[in-house]
Order: C-alpha cells, then sequence, then structure tokens
C-alpha cells in the first residue's frame, strides 16, 4: 500500500473518530452534569440515551437558518466553517501511537498553537457579523482571552522544548511532538520534571477553549448566548462542535506534552518483549494508552464546568495578567538554570 492511501485512510479515520467523539462528549457531558445535579440525564433515545447525539444532528439539521438583516452574511456563514476547520486542522500533527500519526512536521508544537490561535478569528468574526452588541462583546472577549492566555501557554510549551532538547538525542528535532513523546521515555513524564508549567498549561487550555470556568465569551448571565447569539439551526451546530473538537485538541496535547502521549505504565518492559516488534500490537498499545489519557483530560474539562462557578471578567485578566504571566516566566527561567547545572556539573 502506498504512502499516500495509507495518510488517506488515517485522515479518514481520524476524522470519523473525531467527531463522533465530539458528538458523544456533549452526550458524556450531559450525562455528568446530570449526575452532578442528581437527575436523570438523557435517557430516553436510544438504550441509555446513547443515540441522544444523533437526534440532536437531525433536530438542527430541521431547523430553520435565520441570518440578521442587518449582519454580513458571507461573514456570518464562514465564521462557524473556520472554527470547525482550524479545530480539525490541529489532529493532523498529534501521534496518536509510534507509528499512527498524519504528519510529524519539524514545527508540530508551533503548528498546534497557531492553529488554536487563528480559531479565535471564527469566534470574533461571528460576534462582528451578527451585528449584535451581544455577540460583539462576546467576540472582543475571546480575542482579550486569547491574548492574556496565550503568552504564559506559549512559555509553558517552551519549558517543554527545553527539556526536550536536553534530553532527546543530537539532531531530533526538538520541536516534534513526536521527539517530545520518546524524550519523556528516555526521562520521565515532564508532569514530574514541571509541574509548575503543567498546572499553567491546563488552566490556561480552559481560557484557550472558552471553557467553565472562563466561559465570558457566551456568559450566559450577561451576554445571552454571546458570540453565537444570532446563529441557528447547523451553523450553531458546528460552533457546538468546534468547542468539543478543542477540548478534545486541548486533552490530546496535554496527553503529550506532559503526560507521555502514547507511553504506557511498564513501557520500557513491554518494548523488550516479543510484542514490540510486531507493528499491530505495537501501535494497539499506545492507542490504547493515548485514548485512556485524552478521555481522563476530557473528563476533568467536564468535571470543572460543573463544579466551579465562572470568573468575573476582571479576575480573568487578572490571573492572567498578574499571575500566570509572571510565574511561568520564573519556572522558565528555573528550568532552564536546573538543566544547565545537570549538563555542567551533574551529568
Amino acid at each position: 500500500m502506498s504512502p499516500l492511501i495509507t495518510t488517506l485512510i488515517i485522515i479518514g479515520l481520524a476524522l470519523f473518530v473525531i467527531l463522533t467523539a465530539a458528538a458523544y462528549a456533549v452526550y458524556f457531558e450531559r450525562k455528568i452534569s446530570a449526575w452532578i445535579q442528581q437527575r436523570p440525564g438523557p435517557n430516553r433515545v436510544g438504550p441509555l440515551g446513547l443515540l441522544q447525539p444523533l437526534a440532536d444532528v437531525i433536530k438542527l439539521l430541521l431547523k430553520e437558518d435565520i441570518v440578521p438583516e442587518a449582519g454580513d452574511k458571507l461573514i456570518h456563514f464562514l465564521a462557524p466553517i473556520i472554527s470547525v476547520t482550524v479545530a480539525l486542522s490541529a489532529y493532523a500533527v498529534i501521534p496518536f501511537s509510534q507509528d499512527v500519526y498524519i504528519s510529524d512536521p519539524n514545527i508540530g508544537v508551533l503548528f498546534i498553537l497557531a492553529a488554536t490561535s487563528i480559531g479565535v478569528y471564527g469566534i470574533t468574526l461571528a460576534g462582528w457579523a451578527s451585528n449584535s452588541k451581544y455577540a460583539l462583546m462576546g467576540g472582543m472577549r475571546s480575542s482579550a482571552q486569547m491574548i492574556s492566555y496565550e503568552l504564559s501557554m506559549g512559555i509553558s510549551v517552551v519549558g517543554v522544548i527545553l527539556l526536550t532538547n536536553a534530553i532527546a538525542p543530537d539532531g531530533s528535532n526538538y520541536l516534534s511532538l513526536k521527539t517530545i513523546v520518546e524524550a519523556q521515555y528516555h526521562s520521565a513524564w515532564f508532569v514530574f520534571l514541571n509541574p509548575i508549567a503543567m498546572f499553567i498549561f491546563i488552566t490556561c487550555s480552559f481560557a484557550e477553549t472558552n471553557r467553565a470556568p472562563f466561559d465570558l465569551v457566551e456568559a450566559e448571565q450577561e451576554l445571552v448566548g454571546g458570540f453565537h447569539t444570532e446563529y441557528s439551526s447547523m451553523k450553531f451546530a458546528l460552533f457546538f462542535v468546534a468547542e468539543y473538537i478543542n477540548m478534545l485538541v486541548a486533552s490530546m496535547f496535554i496527553t503529550t506534552l506532559f503526560f507521555g502521549g502514547y507511553l504506557g505504565i511498564g513501557e520500557s518492559f513491554f518494548r523488550e518483549t516479543e510484542l514490540w516488534n510486531s507493528e499491530i500490537w505495537r501501535n494497539l498499545w499506545g492507542i490504547s494508552w493515548f485514548t485512556l489519557k485524552t478521555l481522563f483530560f476530557a473528563g476533568v474539562f467536564i468535571w470543572i464546568r460543573w463544579t466551579l462557578p465562572r470568573f468575573k471578567y476582571n479576575q480573568l485578566m487578572d490571573i492572567g495578567w498578574k499571575s500566570f504571566l509572571p510565574v511561568s516566566i520564573v519556572n522558565l527561567m528555573l528550568v532552564a538554570i536546573g538543566i544547565y547545572l545537570y549538563i555542567n556539573y551533574i551529568q
């Protein structure tokens, strides 16, 4: 089988799994929120309500698509498409196992950071094109959140790159996500080497994906529905899907950077067995561990949403600029100093 056909098959399977996972992430969020609030949750469509996502898609397809008369119709149409397209593109560089990935570019980390940053354009344009003060304010809040938290998030990732540079063999592509995962095999998961960066990165991921307690771009009590106030039918569904795709992307990125990616418990032992020589077993091992870790962090995203109250906007800005930014800079300096001392005096 040619490499092109193999890549196309992986892309098709990844899209199917990702879109299905996004749909059922909505289902599990509704179920988990129901458990937390002591109510049944979706339980009517299909056994245990498992066909509820399909029913929701059919319902949204049949609804009328309403466009504000005074809004920009073209931008109003393109905004949700931008959000979904950018969210899906981030999956192209994530290694699901040692041999299963769509692409492994030299700048995989930068690609994901750029893709998640571009995603804010869809939200901002949606707010502007709707010609609604509530939607516009939601779009402006999204831009402000991105600027405030992207700095701390990026600095946290720099610490990961420094650790990879110190551990990985010479000549490795230190911005490659696969190299970052393999570096954790040769040392330890980076959550143990750089826990402060991990905490900052996870918190910034909540703000980056507009999830509670940082969901101020929607803030129903203040902005009706925020940036998607004037959206209906499948355009609204696209924004909904993009949110959950971004949540899964963030979970995968956290898993890859700090929790060993596709590496599992007992990885060194498994690599010494005969099963490691089998591509099927090797990839099944990696995909299984990667999936379990991703689902765990997706569950954390959902749990936090239904546990913590929403921050006020001034609190969100204070945390980003006055707390996380200086702490992330100091932490990066300490990591750099620690690596220098280890290489020159301890190793």
